[in-house]
């Protein structure tokens, strides 16, 4: 047994290795600590000169010690790599260059792997003007139309793989608001520089015969450009050269951009043309080429990034190429920006009006309550998992551990934050995840039963599960597709998340689960399995009341669909809606709980708080955030709250939403394309009536589910998106779990009529079905009474969510496929009604 899983042994090793190897540190180091721990040459000197870039901070206005380090490197041209030997910084040779590229790597890797949200830990907040100039002919929806389009681009820019979790919203009419979590100016001060460039690419021809210097004018056309070079000492030179002012394409001719290493293993930027741009570019080049001979030289073309020189290669033959690269002096990061840069490019120029620190907004009380919700909601779990299956509760629940621990290795890879709502997510996932040990269980003892022995019972529990547990997967796996595919921001994040979760859930019960029970099994430690009995052999006739109980659902699916429309806008919260921000400057600091408290005693629901502090100043102020109009009031009734705190608002301003029009689109859009895609996968995996009742019941789930969110005067807001999606995951999984069984049991039965074998099916699945609900239902339930606001929020709508999908498998999905085929097994006969076999699916004699 050992030598035959010897290689999923080191398999399993390996990842749950490298899953704990990338989530440390845990918490950020000192960047002084962490750059003396690591340097592995003349450490007494390092010592002294990191001592002596505290004492400048302290003394000077250098913002940390990190960028005291730098200048102090600078200005006595001291390289820094000598300290470090054990470093491999490639063929660098500019001295400043190779430093900005050391200090980067332990300014980052002295960070914790895993970033905590604005709500846990706060950040960098910045407003960007656009320029009145630009804008000032515009009418002004167009003005409206363009500022959207830079929030959407920045977001892009920041928020590549809709994880990093930013706040991006209009302010007034011309500003835009970036709140950056987990990010401080103090060590990155080019934040800022990053978001708001505009990214105007040019390629422009140099002039063919003239170059410029004494008593030679610039040509009418023509503009001096300085091109940076870098010698093999690392020396750095510059070579001036006549630029035509007028390109010859932009940057629209341009598909994508990405950044990689060229031959030399230095940095460059491959951009990809589309069709139209390829033509352009053959012609501009071909132009150039006909000139060579004319002019005795080679012709160049000059490649202009905001106003910036990168690079003037020069042309010999007219190129008709897919492809163009830009190379130029710039270190690894600086590369990978410029072509995010490039793929995401504004065509509004931005101006930094304030930058500020931002403190969280959750309060150290309601941090500290949510992380025992957690801990209570995820013990809850395994002691209820584990008082039903003893022995195989324990092995799930180290499938738990294993679970999370590859999640968030995963998500720490690709830079995920986590904010108190994403926490609050991947302990609901995780409850949810312990379906397939489940699924694997309730067949065992099925086996048992029929008196197999333990070890036979084992293999054939995993083989008759498995299809079950590929087919539920494979489906939710296509609808985290879809998200990634047609979402933005939240939604493209939710799909990410969604579909690191399938995989390592997957993992952690088909290999790792098995393994263990294997390794306790087969060698016989384990004699017996006891298992508490639940709901196991019933016979209810489901369908008896199958058409009472859709009509009762539907119609309150419609009462709560028509409350929501007759509430309108008024369902919307901040995140949607927007709403009022209030600057207030006070005498005493009020905790951002006790505020929140205070305003919602109040009536103010959606009201928060953070407090602010101006960078490179002391002035610190708080920020009020409330529904529209209703600022003034909020202030009112805090300055009579704590008259202490003399507070005084010094400014207000109206806030756009935070998740827009585009992304609302693209989360109708990407439910819309599930449902397609779950019909067409169902359909062609079992048959069309299967693919009708798995949409139908997906459709009432998610009505269901807002509709009475609606019903009980809640609001939605930006973490209630990936909430309602999580519902289309559950929903479906749960649906196939069920019609997987019909599937069987029409093959197993070949005699039997449609409607017992739905029931027998129905009602061999019941216990599965209530005990995976069940630790869903006491997360949600522990959450919704411990903690408040948007998990709060999160918890309700899964607990709507899992009482819905468990009732919609029950009296929707299977009623609906009965229906469909008009009651008749013959009807489905002629389609699809064997359960199909895999050629990996193996089976044992043991199981046999």
């Amino acid at each position: 047994m050992f030598k035959r899983n010897l290689w999923k042994l080191s398999i399993s090793f390996a990842i749950v290795l490298w899953a704990v190897w990338t989530l440390v540190p845990v918490n950020d180091q000192p960047f002084p600590d962490y750059a003396k721990s690591k340097a592995r040459a003349k450490t007494a000197e390092f010592a002294a000169l990191l001592k002596e870039a505290t004492a400048r901070n302290a003394a000077t206005p250098a913002t940390s010690e990190f960028v005291a380090l730098k200048q102090i490197a600078k200005e006595r041209k001291i390289d820094l790599s000598q300290y470090y030997p054990n470093l491999d910084l490639g063929d660098v040779k500019n001295l400043e260059r190779k430093n900005n590229i050391l200090l980067d790597y332990l300014l980052k890797e002295s960070k914790g792997q895993l970033q905590l949200g604005l709500d846990l830990k706060g950040g960098v907040a910045f407003t960007l003007e656009a320029d009145e100039k630009s804008l000032a002919a515009l009418p002004e929806w167009q003005r409206q139309e363009k500022l959207a389009k830079a929030i959407q681009i920045i977001s892009d820019r920041v928020n590549g793989l809709g994880v990093a979790e930013p706040l991006i919203r209009p302010i007034g009419e011309n500003r835009i608001e970036v709140q950056l979590p987990g990010v401080n100016t103090k060590d990155n001060p080019e934040v800022v520089d990053s978001v708001k460039k505009p990214a105007r690419l040019d390629f422009r021809i140099v002039h063919p015969s003239l170059s410029p210097q004494p008593g030679v004018d610039t040509p009418p056309g023509y503009e001096i450009l300085s091109l940076e070079q870098e010698g093999r000492g690392g020396e750095l030179s510059f070579e001036e050269i006549f630029v035509k002012q007028r390109p010859e394409m932009t940057g629209e001719a341009i598909e994508d951009a990405f950044a990689r290493p060229d031959e030399y293993g230095k940095p460059e930027i491959i951009l990809n043309f589309t069709n139209e741009g390829k033509s352009r570019f053959a012609e501009v080049t071909g132009e150039i080429a006909q000139g060579n001979e004319r002019y005795g030289r080679l012709g160049r073309l000059a490649i202009v990034l905001d106003g910036k020189l990168y690079s003037a290669p020069t042309v010999r033959e007219q190129i008709n190429s897919n492809t163009a690269q830009i190379t130029g002096s710039f270190t690894d990061r600086e590369a990978v920006e410029l072509s995010n840069v490039l793929n995401n490019p504004l065509d509004v120029p931005l101006q930094v009006k304030e930058q500020y620190e931002v403190g969280p907004t959750l309060a150290t009380d309601a941090i500290a309550s949510g992380k025992l919700a957690f801990i209570i909601s995820t013990s809850l779990t395994v002691i209820f998992v584990f008082g039903i299956y003893l022995t195989g509760g324990l092995i799930a629940a180290l499938g738990m551990l294993v679970n999370v621990l590859v999640t968030l290795g995963v998500m720490s890879m690709i830079g995920a934050t986590l904010s108190m709502p994403g926490i609050a997510g991947i302990v609901l996932t995780l409850a949810m995840s312990v379906d397939s040990n489940i699924l694997i269980f309730e067949r065992m003892r099925e086996e048992l039963k029929m008196g197999k022995t333990l070890p036979a019972a084992l293999e054939a529990g995993f083989d008759k599960a498995w299809s079950a547990i590929l087919d539920s997967n494979v489906t939710t796996l296509a609808v985290a597709a879809i998200m990634i595919w047609l979402g933005t921001g939240p939604v493209k994040g939710f799909g990410v998340t969604l579909a690191i979760g399938i995989f390592t859930t997957m993992f952690a019960a088909v290999v790792v689960s098995k393994l263990v029970m294997e390794a306790l099994i087969l060698p016989g430690i384990i004699k017996r399995m006891p298992m508490v009995s639940i709901l196991q052999n019933t016979n209810f006739d489901f369908l008896k009341v199958a058409k009472v109980s859709f009509i009762a659902s539907w119609v309150i699916v419609i009462v709560g669909v028509a409350v929501t429309v007759y509430r309108g806008n008024a369902i919307y919260g901040i995140d949607f809606a927007g709403g009022d921000t209030v600057t207030l400057g006070y005498k005493q600091e009020i905790e951002v709980g006790t505020l929140r408290k205070a305003a919602e005693s109040a009536g103010f629901k959606d009201a928060s708080f953070a407090y602010q502090q101006q960078i490179g100043t002391d002035n610190k102020v708080l920020k009020a955030t409330t529904r529209f109009d209703e600022g003034k009031a909020l202030v009112a009734k805090l300055q009579t709250a704590f008259p202490q705190a003399g507070l005084d608002a010094v400014g207000e301003a109206r806030i756009g939403p935070s998740v827009g029009k585009e992304i609302q689109a693209n989360a109708l859009w990407a439910v819309l394309a599930s449902l397609v895609a779950i019909m067409i996968y169902v359909a062609f995996r079992f048959e069309m009536g299967y693919g009708i009742g798995a949409v139908v019941s997906t459709v009432h789930d998610v009505l269901m589910t807002i509709g009475i969110f609606v019903l009980f005067d809640r609001q939605f807001n930006a973490p209630m998106v990936a909430a309602i999606l999580l519902i289309v995951g559950y929903s479906i999984n749960d649906t196939i779990v069920v019609f997987d069984r019909i599937r069987e049991e029409l093959a197993l039965n070949p005699n039997t009529k449609l409607r017992d074998i739905i029931n027998r099916s129905l009602n061999l699945t019941l216990s599965r079905t209530v005990i995976t609900g069940g630790t869903t239902l006491m997360t949600a339930i522990t959450l919704i009474i411990v903690t408040t606001g948007e998990v709060n929020d999160i918890a309700f709508t899964l607990l709507i969510g899992v009482i819905t999908g468990t009732f919609s498998s029950l009296f929707i999905a299977s009623p609906v496929f009965y229906w469909w085929h008009k009651g008749d097994r013959k009807h489905v006969e002629k389609h699809q009604d064997v359960k199909p076999t895999y050629e990996w699916t193996g089976s044992s004699k043991a199981s046999q």
